[in-house]
């Protein structure tokens, strides 16, 4: 009786050390540090938004900095010639996962690499960029999520603030793939509402000038696609437009802060809180497949009431109250 009783504990003994082990274990590969890499092409207020919301994201799901993440992050600034290097920095320190922050940063990383995960944020186009083949079911390293812009929702809310519009001039960056596309999608757009859209198309941020000059003479009111390079020099835009009293109605609501009137859009850091979630999902051990494009389903309301007000355009109270509630109202 006695060998059975001294048998029997030997067995729980074992057993509890084994289940022990194995939940020591367990807790220790929870706490290992992933390492993922994150590319920006330029600083500009929307991006950084992005950026915020990712870091958020990740928090989200478990994941912070300096405690069980280190991330490196990598800015462009504006240099697409940059991109390429700082992919292949990100691939020989062995990242778990990559996330690329616009277009150019997102195919730099999916160029460089075809095994390691790659999540692209802030990406209007996915296909026509040729980052995906299929959004639904991604069936390569990438996926992530979208910022296309409530175009129809945009384009009534410049028609609900100057009923009277008659030539809207369009204004984005050749280069930009995003930007491209929604100029195309707008277009569609303007003519089913009988508005006849003039096109200006930049190569760079120093045709800005020049280009957004010779536009003011000859329309009522501006619209900007989602376009990084006019972002970040809104200041040169609004300075000719205010010039000419002609508003300026951007795609997302950084440039509304930032000069334009009002907008419909997508909020930029609740795009980055996706990506990051859907980063920290794939660190667990998800497949990228497993992981189909997400968007945003609505565009918030901002208003620039001052900008409105010097450019005598009356919001109406209905568009007030709802700003407030959804992104905000810039006096």
């Amino acid at each position: 009786m006695k060998r059975m009783l001294s048998f029997i504990v030997i067995i729980f003994a074992f057993l509890g050390f084994a289940f022990f082990k194995e939940g020591n274990s367990t807790n220790q590969a929870s706490q290992t540090t992933k390492k993922i890499g994150i590319l920006q092409l330029m600083d500009q207020p929307a991006l950084k938004q992005i950026q915020r919301g990712v870091y958020a994201g990740l928090k989200q799901t478990g994941f912070t900095e300096g405690k069980n993440l280190k991330v490196d992050y990598q800015n462009a600034q504006g240099n697409q010639s940059n991109l390429k290097t700082m992919s292949e920095k990100f691939e020989n320190e062995g990242v778990d996962l990559s996330i690329g922050i616009t277009t150019p940063a997102a195919l730099a990383l999916a160029n460089t690499t075809s095994t390691t995960p790659v999540i692209m944020s802030g990406i209007t186009d996915p296909k026509g960029a040729r980052l995906m083949t299929n959004l639904k079911h991604p069936t390569t390293n990438v996926t992530g999520v979208s910022d296309q812009a409530p175009l129809a929702q945009q384009l009534q809310l410049i028609q609900q603030l100057m009923p009277h519009l008659h030539t809207l001039g369009i204004i984005y960056t050749s280069s930009d793939n995003s930007a491209v596309t929604q100029y195309h999608q707008f277009k569609k757009l303007a003519q089913k509402a009988g508005i006849n859209l003039k096109a200006y198309s930049i190569a760079n941020s120093n045709d800005l000038n020049q280009v957004s000059q010779s536009m003011v003479q000859a329309v009522d009111a501006v619209y900007v696609p989602t376009d990084n390079t006019i972002a970040g020099a809104m200041s040169t835009l609004v300075k000719n437009t205010n010039a000419a009293n002609v508003p300026v109605f951007p795609a997302v609501d950084s440039m509304v802060k930032n000069g334009g009137i009002a907008t419909y859009s997508v909020n930029q850091y609740k795009l980055g809180v996706l990506t990051g979630k859907m980063a920290g999902r794939i660190l667990k051990g998800e497949k990228v497949r497993e992981n189909p494009v997400e968007y945003l389903k609505r565009g918030d309301l901002t208003i620039n009431l001052k900008q409105a007000q010097q450019m005598g355009i009356k919001i109406p109270n209905n568009l007030l109250q709802k700003a407030q509630k959804e992104g905000g109202i810039y006096k």
